[in-house]
């Protein structure tokens, strides 16, 4: 009788946890895995590139489309690494506000995360929920920048605008009337932050009934549980961080071990895991919905007491205000070189990182002393994860990569760029 071959077949780009843009071929011995090889290549949009053809501000909005889950954490580390350059200082008030946004951002993509990531594996109504929270956050979104996606809300020195006074409401319709009108509008009829306010207050009730549908549930149990175990010092050398790397049990976060921003000024833990599988995974990004919802709170309670400032005051970096520019000669040129030529950045190089979502995300940029980068390289934390799929995967079922493609939590714009 003749030996029977391992066949390999395509897993991907059709298949929905591929999300798209994926293709990967695996080696299948019956419905066990030998070998799992990623295929990217299919959302290559030249970044890094086009970035270094544009002025230093015409390449943030860049940054949103990398990971568009995490919009403005990766405007942050880019920002931060022009400010670095030019050496200025970034107001308090504004640093709260990134900080701010930043969590905002961290529930985002873990909300998109436990909403794929439990659709991948059967889980239906875990995406209705989290795209019901979602909405709310996405307003904040538009509230301050005009846009509930790609925010292009961070500046060189600061924020853009300084938190609204105001939300905007639901108009009457059809579908919203009378007494649910009301109700739609009732938290949004203060400020900015009494509308997140709202939220923080009644987020962690939401949370819980996260939990009490997936945490103890027997089936999800059976499909993540000691599914991708990644030892500590494996998940080290293979490039994990974020939730990767504290699922092994690792507390590594650089909102902690490196502070920026106003982080340190902050009481928040890190949450870590015990096995490294698919499981504990799942627990830390839960579990880090709630520290953020502490950030969030305590930024709030900040920002209520000491107004201020929340864009830089050297004109050659950060626009004038506009009333100053219509009334000042001075405001008029600086306001016109910043618009045609942009911002002129000292020669060097630095490297910036900040805490994204996923892991490490870390812009690495040279001047020449232009207006624009001399070099820019993006630092990737989903890159390094998705290569470690071949370790994850071998020895598992078909069925149990759709797992591991959702543990990783993978968004293609930031691995393929």
């Amino acid at each position: 009788m003749a030996d029977i071959q391992n066949y390999s077949i395509n897993f991907g780009p059709q298949h929905p946890a591929a999300h798209g843009v994926l293709r990967m071929v695996l080696e299948l011995d019956g419905e066990v895995v030998v070998r799992a090889d990623p295929h990217i290549g299919m959302l290559h949009r030249a970044t890094e590139k086009l970035a270094e053809t544009k002025t230093w501000i015409q390449a943030l909005p860049y940054m949103d489309r990398l990971d568009y889950m995490s919009m403005v954490c990766n405007e942050h580390a880019y920002c931060r690494a022009i400010e670095r350059m030019l050496g200025i200082e970034v107001p308090v008030r504004a640093q709260y506000i990134r900080v701010l946004f930043d969590e905002i951002t961290r529930i985002l993509n873990h909300l998109m995360f436990i909403g794929s990531h439990g659709l991948d594996v059967g889980a239906m109504t875990m995406m209705l929920y989290a795209c019901r929270e979602r909405e709310d956050l996405m307003d904040c979104y538009e509230a301050v920048s005009g846009t509930r996606w790609h925010a292009a809300y961070y500046r060189p020195g600061g924020v853009y605008r300084d938190l609204p006074d105001g939300m905007p409401q639901y108009k009457e319709s059809k579908w919203k009337n009378g007494a649910k009108l009301k109700k739609f509008n009732e938290a949004r009829s203060g400020t900015f932050l009494d509308f997140l306010q709202d939220f923080v207050a009644r987020f962690p009730k939401l949370l819980d009934d996260y939990e009490t549908l997936l945490t103890d549930n027997r089936i999800w149990k059976q499909r993540l549980v000691d599914v991708g175990i990644v030892p500590p010092e494996r998940a080290l050398q293979l490039g994990f961080s974020g939730p990767m790397l504290r699922g092994s049990g690792f507390a590594w976060d650089l909102r902690k071990k490196q502070p920026y921003a106003v982080y340190d000024r902050l009481d928040f833990d890190i949450p870590v895991g015990r096995t490294g599988d698919c499981y504990d995974r799942y627990l830390v990004r839960m579990n880090e919905m709630r520290q953020s919802n502490r950030i969030l709170q305590q930024c709030i309670d900040w920002l209520r007491a000491n107004p201020g400032p929340v864009l830089s005051d050297n004109h050659k970096v950060a626009p004038p205000r506009r009333a100053d520019m219509k009334s000042n000669m001075e405001g008029l040129i600086h306001h016109f070189k910043l618009c045609s030529e942009g911002v002129h950045v000292p020669e060097g190089q630095v490297y910036s990182a900040v805490e994204h979502p996923k892991g490490e995300f870390g812009v690495y940029v040279i001047s020449d002393g232009a207006n624009k980068p001399y070099r820019l390289k993006i630092r990737s934390s989903g890159y390094a994860h998705l290569s470690a799929m071949g370790e994850m995967a071998r020895g598992h079922m078909i069925a149990d990569v759709v797992a591991l493609m959702g543990t990783i939590d993978i968004v293609f714009g930031e691995i393929d760029r």
